[in-house]
């Protein structure tokens, strides 16, 4: 097993990042929420990696914070970052599958719900204990949550805290699908290489257009995918203009040279 808090895999443009800390179930230390805050910096700055994979080693994907850290029971296993993890996720022009492999609790759960699209095996359990532990969401549970499974399942999930199965999630829209565990990297990365198969620069637009909108209302989403669209477009005609004017000169170059 590798020492590395966060774990990275790279082949054909996909990286699979692991969270690395399966004898505590991945909660999140100080070290593992730097550590994942880099991974993504890095990631985002890798011109060979197109789509991120996120997913956990052992029975969880990740249990939340380091709670013997937070109450102070040992010391945090690092200093505190100016780089907050969810910054980092937030920043990604790159779509990124969540791998759900078993416990996504709390801010567990904040992460899963960071990610593009999530994927998930039976052992999949997804809960919000913010009420419990006595801590207000920070990472945008309390608004992605809703817009996702609707407000009334959103608020029985973070009002009383209880544990939502995977078949349940997919039920609810939450995940896209459920799968058996062994199947369950081989899947993401099969989604992964659909997506590195389209053209970057148009599939960058459309994600970004669709969060854009997501958080707007329809008439002004319909509107940013009007004026992306007519940029794209003009954009692509330009492209096309250049690539069609150095076919020009290259074959005037070789008509030449053949005379």
């Amino acid at each position: 097993m590798s020492d590395e808090l966060v774990r990275v895999d790279k082949r054909d443009g996909v990286a699979i990042a692991t969270l690395n800390r399966p004898e505590a179930l991945n909660a999140l230390s100080m070290g593992l929420r730097n550590a994942i805050a880099a991974t993504f910096d890095q990631l985002e700055a890798d011109p060979d990696v197109q789509v991120i994979i996120l997913t956990g080693a052992g029975r969880a994907f990740t249990v939340g914070l380091d709670l013997k850290e937070l109450g102070g029971e040992k010391p945090a296993d690092a200093a505190v970052s100016s780089r907050d993890l969810s910054d980092a996720i937030g920043a990604l022009s790159k779509p990124v599958i969540g791998a759900i492999n078993g416990f996504a609790i709390t801010g567990g759960f904040e992460i899963a719900l960071m990610c593009d699209f999530l994927i998930a095996s039976p052992d999949a359990r997804f809960a919000d204990t913010h009420a419990r532990v006595g801590v207000v969401p920070g990472w945008g549970l309390s608004q992605r949550l809703p817009r996702l499974i609707g407000i009334n399942r959103a608020k029985e999930l973070s009002l009383t805290g209880n544990y939502l199965d995977a078949e349940t999630a997919c039920a609810w829209g939450l995940v896209n699908r459920v799968v058996p565990a062994e199947q369950l990297l081989p899947t993401c990365e099969a989604l992964a290489q659909d997506i590195v198969s389209t053209d970057p620069v148009t599939r960058g637009e459309i994600r970004r257009i669709m969060d854009a909108g997501w958080a707007s209302t329809l008439e002004d989403g319909l509107a940013l995918e009007d004026k992306a669209s007519r940029a794209h477009s003009k954009s692509q005609v330009r492209a096309d203009k250049v690539a069609q004017r150095r076919k020009d000169i290259q074959d005037r170059g070789r008509e030449q040279t053949d005379g």
